[in-house]
């Protein structure tokens, strides 16, 4: 994204700009918003309601669509069939859990999401009740949804989410006994626990994404990623990262 807008030199700019237009190259050739986000919407249109309705001949198509939107919505909640199959119900869109797990299997091999299961870091197990769904890309959902619902932090924990998983690491959401862990990222033997936030600039708001980490025994290492627009730090033996800085150390 940096590349293709060299004459831009405000990293600050360019990080707003792409969390809302997204990865999808194909879409900065267009010169208007609304024509941008046709093209994406063109796109998901494509591999949501052609490709997979032909494929796997589904009889429900307001149903796959309601379903791929409510998902979007809900990046980064604990989610499950039987409780968006509840929740789809009542708002007049009829379906049930068994249809819901298998439209989430098809949205999830068509790569348009990514489920992320929980991992138990003391029990050292993985939980099966719930998980969580993160989009392919950012700028899908704000072309589908518009800015409505815009919880920057949990669009930055997406956007992390599909970079760890490009950058060749496992994803899992860790729990310590009542507490989350926004990711465990593993590859080979190394481990990281990580946090996403937006503003961490608030005492309150710090310790509060401080303190699942600072409960972990082990001596893996511990990461938050915010919009701090300051260079890296420590705080008790935790690495504090920008997040446009973290994108682009790689």
């Amino acid at each position: 994204y940096c590349q293709y807008y060299d004459d831009v030199s405000d990293k600050d700019k360019l990080f707003d700009d792409y969390t809302i237009k997204g990865g999808l190259a194909g879409s900065y050739a267009y010169r208007t918003e609304k024509d941008r986000t046709n093209y994406i919407k063109e796109v998901y249109e494509t591999i949501v309601t052609r490709d997979l309705v032909q494929k796997y001949a589904l009889p429900d198509t307001l149903v796959l669509q309601r379903l791929s939107e409510f998902l979007m919505d809900n990046i980064s909640n604990l989610t499950s069939p039987n409780k968006v199959s509840q929740l789809l119900t009542a708002n007049e869109t009829p379906t049930n859990h068994v249809t819901v797990g298998k439209y989430i299997k098809y949205l999830c091999n068509a790569f348009v999401f990514y489920d992320i299961k929980r991992y138990d870091i003391r029990g050292k197990k993985y939980l099966e009740s719930s998980e969580k769904f993160y989009l392919c890309d950012s700028g899908i959902r704000y072309a589908i949804l518009g800015s409505r619902n815009m919880d920057y932090g949990r669009v930055y924990e997406n956007i992390v989410c599909i970079e760890l998983l490009r950058r060749g690491y496992d994803v899992y959401v860790g729990k310590l006994y009542q507490k989350e862990i926004d990711f465990v990222a593993q590859r080979g033997s190394e481990k990281i626990y990580i946090q996403v936030s937006d503003n961490i600039s608030g005492q309150e708001t710090f310790e509060r994404e401080c303190s699942p980490l600072l409960q972990i025994r082990d001596a893996y290492p511990k990461m938050i990623i915010a919009r701090t627009k300051h260079p890296q730090y420590s705080y008790e033996g935790i690495e504090i990262h920008d997040i446009a800085d973290w994108l682009l150390q790689e």
